[in-house]
């Protein structure tokens, strides 16, 4: 990741080392892994598991066939943080051939394939998530009712029965998965069938029991909302992508909101706290290798990301689009940093990175 001063003199400069600053990232997710686990159960804890052990041994694998040093290229803990963040994004108890398949492709393709850390033109976690949704959408879509939902007599499956869901383990005969298993608040809101907002959201046990957006999801997004303040405050990066994709967002479901009638596209609470939002915002987007470099880049990179989320949303086929939105704005990234270079240190002007030198 881009390692940011903490001055503003050009010739000042106290940079963090990458493991540093992978650390940090990894150690603020936290938050919404602990809000994950409690309202969804073991499957995005055993799913980080698989993804790490699987992005450990594809990348010393990888580094291993092109004769470089090993454990220098581990210790970054790049590919540790790529593991966890798609772990993060895949549904609870996901079978473990597509978590394996995910990451493998993340590492080997998406970031090894274009020569490693520094280089991958596309997030490699998002390309893992979209691969995967395209080619398994059933498993990619079946979701865990949070655990205060669940039917009385039902409970979350314990450790032993996760892993046996997950593994190659002979499957728990006295459980049944359909009872909590259910849809997204996105997922059930993208299918309201004429009710106003108002009563859709009292119909519908997801909204009815929350108190900001869909049930256990606003805890998971306020949590990775934390661990991303925390980020802002370490400098591990700057506030524009975040802040403009989140205002994008905030507008866009304002204006289209329609006051909740039965064509409304939902309230802005619902689009901030539902789905992969506060993830999106704060530990993909802000990825430095494949978002703009300049200030008033990373506005227009995270505005266009905020604005390809709400339209896929609303009127595309997926109910959370923040993966689509990514590798999009990913696609134009160069572009931006062509029009967007910030004015050379003594010079009078910005000059385009296209223009020829003298």
């Amino acid at each position: 990741m881009t390692l940011f001063p903490r001055v503003t003199s050009p010739h000042g400069h106290a940079p963090q080392r990458t493991d540093q600053v992978m650390l940090r990232v990894l150690l603020a997710t936290l938050p919404g892994l602990v809000a994950l686990t409690w309202n969804f159960g073991w499957g995005t804890l055993i799913n980080i598991v698989l993804a790490s052990a699987t992005a450990t041994a594809c990348e010393a694998g990888v580094m291993a066939l092109r004769k470089r040093p090993v454990r220098f290229y581990l210790s970054d803990l790049s590919a540790l943080v790529t593991a966890v963040l798609l772990g993060l994004a895949l549904p609870p108890l996901a079978p473990w051939w597509l978590v394996l398949m995910g990451v493998a492709f993340a590492i080997v393709i998406a970031k090894q394939f274009y020569g490693g850390l520094g280089y991958n033109p596309f997030n490699p976690a998002m390309v893992g998530y979209v691969v995967l949704l395209i080619s398994f959408p059933i498993e990619m879509t079946t979701w865990i009712t949070p655990r205060e939902l669940l039917p009385e007599g039902v409970s979350l499956p314990g450790l032993w029965q996760s892993l046996q869901l997950v593994l190659p383990l002979p499957a728990p005969t006295d459980l049944a998965v359909d009872a909590f298993t259910g849809a997204t608040p996105l997922d059930s809101f993208k299918h309201n069938t004429g009710l106003l907002t108002e009563q859709f959201y009292q119909q519908t046990p997801l909204f009815s029991e929350a108190e900001l957006a869909g049930f256990g999801w606003e805890w998971v997004n306020l949590g990775f909302l934390a661990g991303g303040g925390w980020l802002l405050y370490q400098r591990i990066f700057t506030w524009h992508a975040p802040a403009a994709m989140l205002a994008a967002i905030t507008l866009l479901s304002g204006i289209f909101y329609d006051g909740g009638s039965s064509t409304s596209a939902g309230s802005p609470l619902m689009h901030l706290l539902s789905g992969a939002t506060m993830l999106g915002a704060f530990f993909i987007i802000t990825d430095p290798v494949t978002s703009a470099t300049s200030n008033l880049g990373r506005l227009i990179y995270g505005a266009g990301i905020g604005i390809l989320v709400f339209v896929i949303r609303v009127w595309g086929n997926y109910p959370d689009a923040v993966a689509f939105a990514v590798l999009l704005m990913n696609f134009a990234a160069p572009l931006i940093d062509n029009y967007t270079v910030p004015r050379t240190y003594g010079h009078a002007r910005a000059k385009r990175a296209t223009v020829k030198k003298d």
